[in-house]
């Protein structure tokens, strides 16, 4: 790994300061902790290894190996900001971060659907099985448990539709100056 390579993964330039670096490794983290995905083993897996390559680009920045001039490049024109690869490396960071929140946004669906489900059966054997008072205890608690997972999915949907509307617009600026060129 070498320093372009580490301030892509973190979504950098090359004139990135160490405050930079710090601020867009702690954004980073709460977007692809794996710990957000434990209801979802596979997801959960490909955020930890996208996490592990954000760790190593992050201690290699800070160890003083990825300091500005320590590494010899190849590719002078690779280091400038607003260069041709550059801008692809960061459309490239882009697609896979919006691929990793759209899959998220999808599990957050699903307990969304669920949370729905369990509010409506919930809600009916409550009401049908209102005289057996503890399968109407169960059944309201049911529909209490799918209010609360209901409000917290759409929350986080929000969250996760507000990071991808972002992503979408800083593509198209990226894109718009590839196509300048």
């Amino acid at each position: 790994m070498n320093r372009i390579e580490a301030l892509n993964i973190l979504g950098l330039d090359d004139d990135a300061t160490p405050e930079d670096i710090k601020t867009a490794y702690r954004e980073t983290v709460q977007i692809l902790h794996p710990d957000r995905f434990a209801n979802n083993a596979k997801l959960q897996d490909r955020a930890t290894e996208q996490f592990k390559r954000l760790q190593d680009a992050y201690e290699y920045l800070n160890s003083g190996k990825g300091s500005r001039g320590s590494s010899v490049q190849v590719d002078r024109n690779a280091a400038r900001p607003g260069s041709t690869a550059n801008l692809e490396a960061r459309l490239a960071g882009i697609a896979a971060a919006r691929t990793q929140l759209v899959k998220q946004r999808d599990v957050i669906l699903d307990e969304r659907r669920n949370a729905i489900a369990m509010i409506a059966v919930g809600g009916l054997v409550a009401f049908f099985l209102r005289r057996i008072i503890a399968v109407a205890g169960i059944a309201s608690a049911a529909v209490v448990w799918g209010i609360v997972q209901l409000a917290s999915s759409q929350r986080t949907l929000n969250t996760l539709d507000e990071h991808i509307t972002e992503l979408k617009r800083e593509q198209k600026e990226l894109q718009t100056q590839l196509e300048d060129r």
